[in-house]
């Protein structure tokens, strides 16, 4: 058996160091600025006294200027590196690390912005980087830990900023230690070897390739439309059970059950990934939005929106998975493609927060239902625009 016959079965037992090493970056990322994330919209809705539809302005602020740096960030990891354009953003994501000393809505939100704009412009060179260092047939693998870990660290972040303020540390003080874990992850990008693992492209003609790569931009930035800040489901459940914790704790389901479906999909290798990233992801996560705007249309406890939570959260992981498995597929351009796909959703996610947010205003229930309409779009969409390449795709001899 030749080295070449021999190479996929040797990849199929272990991941290079590299993914190890952008996935544990990955992880330490945000086991900092995710204790951020969750308090945010805690911090200016209960502590600075601003109405939910700031909160949602702020998040649209965050998204629609974040999908600017995004699509720059992609396009500069081509012209000058995936590792040096990740390590540049991942260093200055600590900005939004001293939100908590804003003394206005407008200030956090600026401070906010700056960390957050940061991270955008990495994730597509970081996603990119990812895509070099392992060969095409384990991309899924290798996001799938990557995104296992990503999640990973938010649970503990999550769990650091519920137990500190229970034990009555003001924000500011929770905020600003996650500094700590984020310069961590800067280090571990810096730890990652220059190098391209060449992995062989599908034989997929090009023009299903082009057609289902504009169906997933397509389809991500609606997704981003019905989608939206996991703040929301934060608030919900906050201001339902009148518990800051309880709201907290909403996350911490969330972030547990969707890096799960990470850590599953880094052991499973997947030919076709069109469909379950329509029915598994986008569909998915709208059934989930359905399932909160009936939990407050009906009332019910506390329980049916944390099961909500874990049908968001399955939804999500998947989309998480297979959305950056796919562009590194049928991407002319990787990190361009992986731009696109960052500033498509966070395009999306820009109008979504600002719909999200007067909606709960009129009605919480509404907001979710919008959401679970718009998923169903989205997932439909990949759905079809990836029928005709995941059929020819199933039918290409294995090696």
């Amino acid at each position: 058996m030749s080295g070449k016959d021999r190479m996929p079965s040797s990849e199929n037992r272990s991941l290079p160091v590299n993914v190890w090493y952008i996935s544990l970056s990955a992880f330490f990322a945000d086991f900092g600025y995710q204790a951020v994330i969750v308090g945010f919209p805690l911090f200016i809705v209960l502590i600075l006294k601003a109405p939910v539809y700031y909160y949602g302005i702020a998040e649209a602020l965050n998204y629609g200027v974040g999908s600017l740096f995004a699509y720059y960030g992609g396009r500069l990891a081509s012209r000058y590196g995936s590792r040096k354009i990740a390590i540049v953003g991942n260093s200055l994501i600590p900005i939004l690390s001293f939100t908590g000393f804003a003394g206005t809505v407008y200030e956090a939100v600026a401070i906010f912005a700056g960390g957050w704009w940061a991270r955008n412009f990495r994730s597509p060179a970081r996603r990119t980087l990812m895509s070099e260092s392992v060969s095409e047939g384990n991309r899924s693998r290798a996001y799938g830990l990557l995104h296992g870990l990503d999640v990973g660290g938010g649970i503990l972040a999550t769990l650091v900023f519920i137990s500190m303020v229970s034990l009555g540390y003001p924000f500011r003080t929770v905020f600003i230690i996650t500094i700590i874990p984020i310069v961590v992850s800067t280090f571990m990008l810096i730890r990652v070897k220059p190098g391209v693992v060449q992995g062989m492209k599908s034989d997929v003609g090009k023009s299903q390739r082009r057609s289902f790569f504009s169906g997933v931009i397509v389809s991500s930035a609606l997704f981003g439309f019905g989608y939206y800040s996991m703040g929301f489901l934060v608030l919900t459940v906050a201001l339902v059970t009148s518990k800051i914790l309880l709201g907290a704790l909403t996350y911490t389901i969330f972030l547990a059950v969707s890096a799960s479906v990470g850590f599953l999909m880094s052991r499973v290798k997947l030919k076709r990934e069109a469909l379950p990233l329509g029915l598994l992801g986008y569909i998915l996560a709208g059934i989930g939005a359905l399932l909160y705007a009936l939990s407050l249309i009906e009332k019910l406890p506390l329980a049916s929106f944390y099961l909500s939570t874990v049908v968001i959260g399955l939804g999500t992981g998947f989309t998480e998975v297979f959305e950056p498995t796919i562009i590194s597929k049928v991407s002319e351009n990787i990190g361009r493609g992986m731009g696109w796909l960052t500033a498509s959703r966070s395009a999306g996610l820009f109008a979504a927060n600002i719909i999200m947010g007067f909606l709960y205003f009129v009605d919480p229930a509404y907001s979710y239902l919008y959401a679970f309409s718009v998923a169903i779009i989205a997932g439909l969409i990949v759905i079809v625009t990836g029928r005709t390449y995941d059929r020819e795709l199933i039918a290409e001899p294995q090696e």
